[in-house]
């Protein structure tokens, strides 16, 4: 069984700041990707963050450990207990130039303390630890007006072990608590089935299916002790609205994303399409009436699509996270292109005929 406990790298204490003289032109940087990393106990997710804090690969990296547990070196070797009680921040380097923080409260803060050190990062990542929900963190990166400039939710990495992922699913199959795997899994932008070398083939075609049922969107990728090629946990930039490619992409690979409502929980992913112009405010409308207000009976976790806007000659994003929700222009449509709306949720309790009635509410022609 693999063992997620593991010597801490080699690590030296930091303490460089921004020097403002030797950064005028900070303003003109782009934003620095944030990916989340989340998963049960035991899944494999510090075995992932040790990986690449090893890994020559000559990116600067840093990774803020965001809660406490004994789950590996890396953590135990940094937590430091100032007086009281309270946390002492302890930045670190590791000996391939990437950067360590433990940080409990403000993450806002530490965030903006690593994007104005002195040399130029090219990734965070997030390291959650005991976090059911990573829709919180989500909110935070995405739209948050203080780090908007700064840093941007590029993607949510959760690891799932292969061997123990049915159990999870199923754990609280007959109680009202609701199975942290299933929303992990839900939020995702990519699942990383880890250890698949502790389960057969056709368990291994199964496990994909349950995941598939719960997030059709999300990139599954196989790995043994999370070793994964580094380019599909960094720059995905899957909460980039104008990345209008990433998108398009998306939902056509995807031709059929509406899943059957396979489990107790109801957690399913719906894709609804339309081939007339949408009034934006009535999509708006319609997108706070049951992200906000919960119309419907509907707990929608995620939601993506293009979208064909009257009077506009540009394709334009959607894309929603628990409450918050963007709907930014990406690109012209192109000459020829058929010009359609198309929008996947994922969540609890979808009903597929109420959405396509409002999808279909929100043309120009209805009143």
């Amino acid at each position: 069984m693999e063992d997620d406990d593991g010597e801490p790298p080699l690590a030296v204490a930091i303490n460089e700041t921004l020097d403002p003289q030797n950064h005028q032109n900070e303003d003109e940087l782009p934003p620095v990707g944030v990916t989340v990393i989340t998963g049960y106990l035991g899944a494999g997710k510090s075995t992932l963050v040790n990986y690449i804090l090893n890994g020559q690969h000559g990116k600067k990296i840093a990774v803020i450990l965001n809660e406490f547990g004994e789950e590996i070196g890396v953590e135990r070797a940094m937590i430091n207990e100032g007086e009281g009680g309270a946390l002492v921040e302890e930045w670190v380097e590791l000996a391939n130039g990437c950067i360590c923080c433990t940080v409990k409260h403000s993450l806002v803060q530490a965030l903006e303390q690593l994007v104005q050190r002195k040399e130029r990062l090219d990734h965070i990542l997030l390291e959650t630890t005991g976090l059911a929900n990573p829709a919180p963190l989500a909110s935070i990166l995405w739209l948050d007006d203080q780090l908007e400039a700064a840093v941007k939710l590029d993607s949510i990495i959760t690891v799932v072990d292969a061997k123990n992922l049915r159990f999870q699913l199923k754990k609280h199959e007959d109680s009202s608590t609701f199975p942290e795997a299933f929303l992990q899994i839900a939020f995702a932008d990519v699942v990383i089935l880890n250890k698949v070398d502790l389960v057969s083939p056709d368990s291994l075609e199964e496990l994909e299916k349950e995941i598939i049922s719960i997030n059709s969107l999300a990139n599954i990728v196989h790995s043994v002790r999370c070793q994964v090629d580094i380019s599909i946990v960094l720059n995905c930039r899957a909460y980039e609205g104008s990345h209008a490619a990433h998108m398009e992409q998306l939902l056509e690979e995807n031709k059929s994303l509406t899943t059957e409502d396979l489990h107790d929980s109801g957690v399913r992913t719906i894709c609804i399409s339309d081939s007339q112009p949408l009034d934006l405010d009535k999509v708006r409308l319609w997108l706070e009436e049951i992200l906000w207000d919960k119309k419907y009976d509907m707990d929608v976790y995620r939601c993506k699509g293009v979208l064909s806007v009257v009077n506009s000659d540009e394709l334009h994003t959607v894309q929603a996270v628990r409450e918050i929700y963007e709907i930014v222009p990406a690109r012209k449509w192109r000459s020829g292109e058929k010009q359609t709306n198309k929008i996947v949720f994922i969540g609890r309790s979808l009903n597929e005929d109420i959405l396509m009635d409002c999808l279909k509410a929100c043309t120009s022609t209805t009143c």
